[in-house]
């Protein structure tokens, strides 16, 4: 069995140019192995402070973990993650932050934030009940996402229209629910009343999900009847099969691939 290195993905990982291969990382605390777009970074800086490194894309030394906040932070007073991270660096003389867990809760959230702008700027992103229901209706969205605060007639009716699309009436596919409320969600976008969101192209679906699958499972935020639709038939499809890797278990760098992680 290979082991995996302790680096960041490469280019080559970053591209999606090694065919089905899918780049993995290894937990620093139980030695599991699960596919690195599932998971977060920690690099080690040049201060010898740990920081987190969403994109995967810092240089030098670093390990994976992923656990929920809750769990990182057991482990961090437990002294466990720093065992973790001393075998994988194979260095002693580091910094752990205290608020190690509400910095990478803040920038998963931004990471997420900026891919769905990068989207909307794409043109991949559309939002707007009306928009949204016509789309939905002629089968042309792949991923229905609303703010925390929307309210449920709408959620049910966008869901209802992106079924009849689908032709798929039985399914009970609703759309996922961010962790951020509206306000939140235009800012980002730059978008007056931003409450529903809907993307329309199935790797552009991808994308978003990689973020958001890792920012849910990391904070714990379950409202997200997780469904969408894409031509790569649900792989890894949403926050299910996402929040899997996360179970508890930290992982360190090993050689992963993912359209989804490098699109960032």
């Amino acid at each position: 069995m290979r082991t995996p290195r302790n680096d960041q993905l490469s280019q080559t990982d970053r591209a999606g140019k090694r065919g089905d291969h899918v780049p993995e990382r290894r937990c620093v605390v139980t030695g599991e192995v699960a596919p690195a777009e599932r998971l977060v970074r920690l690099a080690l800086g040049p201060d010898g402070t740990i920081a987190p490194d969403v994109l995967g894309k810092a240089p030098g030394r670093g390990a994976w973990i992923g656990v929920s906040r809750a769990d990182l932070e057991t482990a961090q007073a437990k002294g466990k993650l720093k065992g973790g991270l001393a075998r994988a660096l194979h260095e002693g003389n580091f910094t752990i932050p205290d608020d190690l867990g509400a910095l990478i809760e803040a920038r998963l959230e931004r990471a997420t934030l900026d891919r769905l702008g990068l989207e909307s700027r794409s043109g991949t992103l559309i939002s707007g009940n009306e928009k949204i229901e016509q789309a939905a209706r002629r089968g042309q969205v792949r991923l229905l996402l609303h703010s925390s605060d929307a309210g449920e007639d709408g959620r049910k009716k966008l869901a209802q229209a992106w079924r009849v699309g689908e032709e798929d009436e039985g399914s009970g596919r609703e759309g996922m629910v961010l962790p951020v409320d509206r306000h939140v969600l235009s800012m980002a976008l730059g978008r007056e009343n931003a409450v529903h969101l809907a993307v329309t192209d199935a790797r552009a679906a991808d994308r978003v999900l990689a973020h958001l699958s890792r920012w849910q499972f990391f904070t714990g935020w379950s409202r997200d009847a997780a469904n969408r639709v894409s031509t790569n038939d649900f792989r890894s499809a949403g926050g299910t099969d996402s929040r899997k890797a996360g179970n508890g278990t930290a992982f360190t760098d090993s050689d992963t691939d993912s359209d989804a992680s490098d699109a960032y």
